[in-house]
C-alpha cells in the first residue's frame, strides 16, 4: 500500500498527469483510425519521449496503450473495421448492433466494460506484483534463459497462421539483434564496415518501420471512404435488459483477460477471442451471437482491456515482454537506462508504482474521454485516408532522424517500412520478429552467462530446479499440439474405415 500510495503521488504530479492525459487522448485517436494500432502508435511517438524524464515517458506510453485498447472498438462498431487486432471480435456483434440501431449502446457498454476491466486489472497487478517479485528474486541467468525460451515456445504455439513463417520471423529477429558490439567481448559483429551499425539497430527504427511505415503503405492500397453508422449521443447508455445481459460477460472477461495477459504471447488480442468463445459456449441462445448480441461486445471488450493491463505483469516483474507493445516498451525502458525485473521495485520504485497508479487514473480519463467524444470520432472516420497518412509519414521521418540526428536512420526506417509492407503482403505476422529482436540480446547474454557459471557444461542448466521446471514446461507445451494433430488424423482414419 505504501508503494501504491507513492505511485499515486507520482502520477498526480502536474507534468505526469498531463502526459498521461495526452497519451490516453492520442492512443484513443489512433485506435479509432482503421489500420493503426497501439504498436504502430507507440513506435511512431517513442522519439518524442526521449527528452522526457523516464517516469513521465513511460506513463505517457502506457497511456497510449490503454487509449488504443479503448479506441479500436469505436471503428469496429461503426464501420465494421477494427482499429487494431484486439477489436476484430467486436466487429462480429458490434456492427450488427449498429445496423439494428443500437450503436450507442454498443459503444457505451464497450467503454464502461473496458473501464471496469481495466480498473480491476490494475487492482490485481497491485495485489500480485509483490509475491511474483519475491519469487523472481530467486532467478539467475539460467532461469531467465529458460523463461525467455518458454516465451518463444508459447509464441509459436499461439501464433496465427503458419508456424514455419513464425519461426522465420523469430530467426530474423534474433539475427538482427546480434548486429553491433558483443555485450561480453566488445567485438563488433555483422556491421559490414558501416559505422552507424556499431551500436546496433535501434528498436525505434525497426518498430516504426515495420509497424508504422509498413502499416501506412499497406493501408494506402485502400483509399475509399467508409459508410459510418449514425450514433445519437442521447442513446449511449444500454437498457436495463442489456445491462443484465452484460454483467456476467464483463466480470468473466475481466478475470479471463487478466489471466491470458500474463501469458507470453498472450495479451489483449488472444484474450478477446477466448472471451467471445467462452460467452458463446455459456449462452442459453448461442444463435444470437453474430446477430447483434451485446454479450459478444461486453465480454471481449472487457477481456481485451484486462489483457492489456495483465501483460504489464511479466514485463515489470520478470522483464519479459508478452506482445509487441510491451516489447517496444521494454526497449524504451532500456533506452532510458531502466532495467525491468525483480530489482526494478527497489531501484526504480517511482516508475514501477507510477505505471500501476497511472492505470487507475488513465482508465478514469478514458471513460470521460470516450463517451462525450463519440461524435468527434465519427466525424474523424469520414476523413479520406489520403489526407491522414502524409502527416503520419512526415512524423515518422522526423522522429527517426531526431533519435541520432542521422540521415542513416531515415534510410533504415524506409528499408524496414518496405520490409513491413512485404511481410503484410506475404501474410507474415511481424510480431514474432519484434519480440525476438527485443529478447535476442537478453537471451544470448543469459545463455552465455549460464554456460560461464557451469564452466561450459550444458548440464548446468538442468541442475537448477526452477530452470529445469520451466524447460520441462516448454517441452510439454511444444509437444501437446503434435498429440492433437495425431489424434485428429486417427479420428479421420477411423471415420474413413467406418465408411
Amino acid at each position: 500500500m505504501e508503494g501504491l500510495l507513492q505511485g499515486f503521488v507520482t502520477i498526480l504530479e502536474p507534468v505526469n498527469i498531463a502526459f498521461c492525459f495526452v497519451g490516453a487522448l492520442v492512443g484513443t485517436l489512433i485506435g479509432v483510425l482503421p489500420g493503426l494500432g497501439p504498436t504502430a502508435t507507440i513506435a511512431m511517438l517513442l522519439p518524442l519521449t526521449i527528452g522526457l524524464d523516464p517516469v513521465t515517458a513511460i506513463i505517457m506510453i502506457a497511456g497510449i496503450y490503454y487509449g488504443a485498447s479503448y479506441g479500436g472498438s469505436t471503428t469496429a462498431i461503426l464501420v465494421n473495421i477494427p482499429g487494431e487486432a484486439q477489436s476484430v471480435v467486436t466487429c462480429i456483434d458490434g456492427y450488427k448492433m449498429a445496423q439494428n440501431g443500437r450503436a450507442g449502446a454498443a459503444i457505451g457498454i464497450s467503454a464502461i466494460g473496458s473501464f471496469i476491466a481495466g480498473t480491476l486489472g490494475a487492482v490485481a497487478i497491485a495485489l500480485v506484483s509483490m509475491p511474483l517479485i519475491e519469487f523472481a528474486i530467486r532467478f539467475g541467468p539460467p532461469e531467465y534463459f529458460a523463461l525467455m525460451l518458454l516465451g518463444f515456445v508459447v509464441l509459436l504455439v499461439l501464433a496465427r497462421g503458419s508456424v514455419v513463417k513464425s519461426l522465420l520471423m523469430i530467426f530474423t529477429g534474433l539475427l538482427l539483434s546480434t548486429v553491433g558490439q558483443d555485450v561480453i567481448t566488445g567485438e563488433t559483429r555483422y556491421a559490414f564496415g558501416v559505422v552507424e551499425l556499431v551500436d546496433g539497430i535501434s528498436i525505434v527504427t525497426i518498430a516504426m518501420g515495420i509497424f508504422g511505415m509498413g502499416e501506412v503503405l499497406y493501408n494506402l492500397e485502400d483509399l475509399s471512404r467508409r459508410s459510418v453508422q449514425h450514433v445519437p449521443l442521447s442513446k449511449l447508455l444500454p437498457t436495463r435488459e442489456e445491462w443484465r445481459r452484460s454483467t456476467g460477460p464483463i466480470a468473466r472477461g475481466s478475470v479471463l483477460g487478466f489471466l491470458v495477459g500474463l501469458l507470453p504471447g498472450g495479451g489483449a488480442t488472444l484474450a478477446s477471442f477466448v472471451s467471445y468463445a467462452l460467452e458463446k459456449k455459456l449462452a442459453k441462445e448461442p444463435e444470437r451471437f453474430g446477430q447483434g448480441a451485446i454479450e459478444g461486445v461486453a465480454g471481449p471488450e472487457a477481456s481485451n482491456n484486462a489483457g492489456a493491463t495483465g501483460s504489464f505483469i511479466p514485463l515489470l516483474t520478470f522483464g519479459l515482454p508478452g506482445n509487441p507493445v510491451t516489447a517496444i516498451l521494454l526497449g524504451a525502458l532500456i533506452l532510458y537506462g531502466v532495467t525491468p525485473g525483480p530489482l526494478m521495485i527497489t531501484t526504480n520504485p517511482e516508475i514501477f508504482w507510477g505505471v500501476i497508479a497511472s492505470m487507475y487514473v488513465g482508465n478514469v480519463m478514458l471513460l470521460l474521454l470516450n463517451l462525450p467524444l463519440v461524435g468527434v470520432w465519427v466525424q474523424l472516420l469520414r476523413v479520406p485516408y489520403r489526407y491522414l497518412f502524409p502527416p503520419l509519414v512526415l512524423f515518422m521521418v522526423v522522429g527517426s532522424y531526431s533519435i541520432n540526428n542521422n540521415v542513416f536512420d531515415v534510410g533504415a526506417l524506409l528499408v524496414f517500412g518496405l520490409i513491413g509492407y512485404g511481410l503484410r503482403k506475404l501474410d507474415f505476422e511481424p510480431a514474432p520478429l519484434i519480440l525476438a529482436f527485443v529478447l535476442g540480446g537478453p537471451i544470448e547474454t543469459n545463455l552465455r552467462q549460464s554456460l560461464m557459471m557451469g564452466h561450459g557444461e550444458w548440464q548446468y542448466l538442468l541442475e537448477r530446479p526452477i530452470a529445469t521446471t520451466i524447460l520441462a514446461l516448454a517441452v510439454v507445451i511444444a509437444i501437446l499440439p503434435m498429440f492433437d494433430a495425431v489424434r485428429g488424423r486417427l479420428r479421420e482414419a477411423r471415420a474413413v474405415n467406418e465408411l
